[in-house]
């Protein structure tokens, strides 16, 4: 390898690869050897992936490994990908309590074997007596915490109505069945690996601010170490209720009125009549092509989808094959890609019962052709330059799971307390964790979220709104038929994580788990740097894009992508044996499992 970095270092100063969309891909202004040895080590060091999981009947990833194999045995058993991701579900909220949850809600996409497509939107709701100002003090400024860390931060949940929708319409298995394995999770416990115990570590004090929460996530007054048993025996309850009475025994009776007493307890404003009007939306999921493949993903309130849409359809337009993987060039049109489509998403989209969503616009192929006109080949955007109104543009943490089966469904699941272990409160008496996902709407217009969003007024407070999300559950088909499932995540970062996994796929040619292990990066208009994760570019290519006015900040915590190629190990590949399922965890949190059967 030493021989190796001389020429390196004596290229170091090579310029970068310029390309206009009025050019061919084959005629470059100047050419890039820096960044072609960028991509050259990038290809060398993705040699090191593990080599993705491969089964023959069916595939579980998930962000915890006792749920991961819930799902399977759910699949050997031979019920469907929505079953096991019935199952999966509950069983996360169990095992993975910093994320996966009974008292959060989330998105559902869906291909089933006869081609159909939906999409499930169980996203949490604004309770009916929200205001828009709800979060300002008599300065006309954000109460700190207030829309974080107290029971005005709690969202109506809707994680228990989407899993009984989904097994009600799709499923094929008994509710008991699937609710089992997380009942006895809960009442007997498990073994908390180190994983487990740093996701727990992550909030600090914040569980012994709460009698209820630190009763089941402290272990007598101290934090749990590896090797210690969680038990959650009022959990256990409130899921037996669940098991025996379906969506009522959580919304109503004595899990219900617990959520209730615990909102008002804590001046709160979640009534029973919030939990009562509480239903899912089945919707049409949002759809695009990219280079011969159909994406199926999350329309809104989900911003997803359709920014995941927006970037593909601004990049479907340069050869990023060409270019290689990390050359300054591809690098430079992705984040500006991302800048613009950003911008359009913090500004434009909302919950489309209260706002009109331009999505035609924003998924029209002619619009991102308008913004690659704008995008300049040789200088970095200034993101405080694209704002509403400017040409071509009109007037951490969640969890994910993905399953495919042997019969052709193919289901992507992200699910979200908001914050780790949301807003760290319990509703006393059931085990139930509170979500903070009232901070995701925009509590004073342009202001920053703990995301570091800057949002408009389009995502602002309303009773029974639901917040705009960047969750992005995501199937990629080809000829109808599933060949990617793949979602994480990550707050404002999932987006740009889905992106990048199928761009590695889809552009790169890169395996599932060499397209997740990929160091990434981000950009989301505001704050103006894009975050580098470790490795994500080369010291030469970072310098090349830095002399073309790009500034990048340092990486925001991991995301935990969960995805499955079905046929091959790569797009258009060559199957291994009879393996037709090939999964990935992601390596970036230790808690994760890839299984199939």
């Amino acid at each position: 390898m030493s021989d190796f970095l001389v020429p390196i270092r004596a290229l170091r100063h090579t310029a970068t690869v310029l390309w206009h969309p009025g050019r061919s891909a084959g005629r470059p202004l100047r050419v890039a050897l820096g960044s072609w040895l960028a991509a050259a080590f990038f290809s060398v060091s993705h040699a090191a992936s593990v080599a993705p999981v491969a089964a023959e009947n069916g595939m579980v990833v998930t962000a915890q490994h006792l749920a991961t194999r819930i799902g399977v045995d759910v699949l050997k058993a031979g019920g469907n990908a929505v079953d096991a991701a019935v199952a999966v579900g509950y069983a996360l909220a169990v095992v993975y309590p910093a994320a996966g949850n009974l008292g959060g809600g989330g998105f559902m996409t869906i291909q089933l074997a006869d081609g159909r497509k939906t999409f499930l939107d169980f996203r949490e709701k604004a309770p009916l007596a929200a205001t828009p100002h709800m979060y300002l003090g008599p300065d006309g400024h954000v109460v700190s915490g207030l829309s974080t860390k107290s029971h005005l931060a709690v969202g109506v949940p809707g994680t228990v109505s989407g899993l009984e929708r989904a097994l009600a319409q799709f499923g094929t298995m008994k509710r008991a069945e699937l609710i089992a394995p997380a009942v006895r999770l809960a009442e007997e416990g498990f073994r908390l690996e180190q994983g487990d115990v740093d996701l727990m570590r992550v909030v600090g004090d914040d569980f012994r601010r709460d009698p209820a929460t630190a009763a089941i996530f402290l272990n007598g007054g101290q934090p749990f170490n590896v090797g210690q048993t969680l038990v959650q025996k009022d959990l256990a309850y409130t899921l037996r209720r669940i098991s025996e009475e379906g969506a009522r025994g959580f919304y109503q009776g004595p899990v219900g009125a617990a959520i209730v007493t615990s909102s008002q307890a804590g001046k709160g404003i979640i009534t029973q009549a919030d939990l009562d009007q509480y239903s899912t939306r089945e919707m049409k999921p949002v759809e695009c092509d990219y280079r011969g493949y159909r994406v199926v993903s999350a329309p809104p309130p989900s911003s997803g989808g359709t920014i995941v849409c927006e970037i593909l359809n601004i990049l479907e337009g340069y050869p990023l094959k060409d270019w290689g993987f990390r050359a300054a060039q591809a690098v430079h049109v992705q984040i500006e890609a991302m800048r613009h489509a950003y911008m359009d998403r913090n500004n434009y989209l909302g919950d489309p019962d209260f706002v009109k969503n331009p999505l035609d616009r924003l998924l029209d192929k002619g619009y991102a052709a308008q913004i690659r006109g704008v995008i300049n080949p040789a200088r970095a955007g200034a993101s405080t330059d694209i704002v509403p109104g400017s040409a071509p543009h009109e007037g951490n943490n969640t969890t994910h799971y993905s399953v495919a089966d042997q019969y052709g469904n193919a289901v992507s699941v992200t699910y979200t307390l908001n914050e780790w272990f949301g807003a760290r409160l319990t509703a006393a008496g059931t085990g139930v964790l509170l979500n903070n996902e009232m901070d995701d709407f925009t509590a004073k217009v342009g202001l920053p979220n703990i995301y570091g969003l800057v949002q408009g007024q389009a995502n602002a407070i309303a009773p029974g709104k639901r917040p705009l999300s960047s969750m992005s559950p995501t199937i990629v088909t080809k000829d109808g038929k599933p060949v990617m499932v793949v979602g994480t995540p990550g707050g404002s970062r999932i987006i740009t994580a889905v992106l990048h996994t199928l761009v590695n796929v889809i552009d790169y040619g890169m395996n599932v788990q060499e397209a997740v292990d990929a160091p990434r990066f981000h950009q989301q208009w505001l704050p103006e740097p894009t975050n580098l994760e470790r490795h994500a570019l080369s010291p030469d290519t970072q310098r090349i894009l830095e002399g073309m006015g790009h500034r990048f900040g340092n990486p925001q915590p991991p995301n935990q992508m969960s995805a499955i190629l079905i046929g091959a190990p790569t797009l258009g590949g060559t199957p291994v044996g009879g393996n037709r399922f090939y999964g990935a965890n992601d390596p970036r949190r230790n808690t994760g499992l890839a299984l199939g059967h």
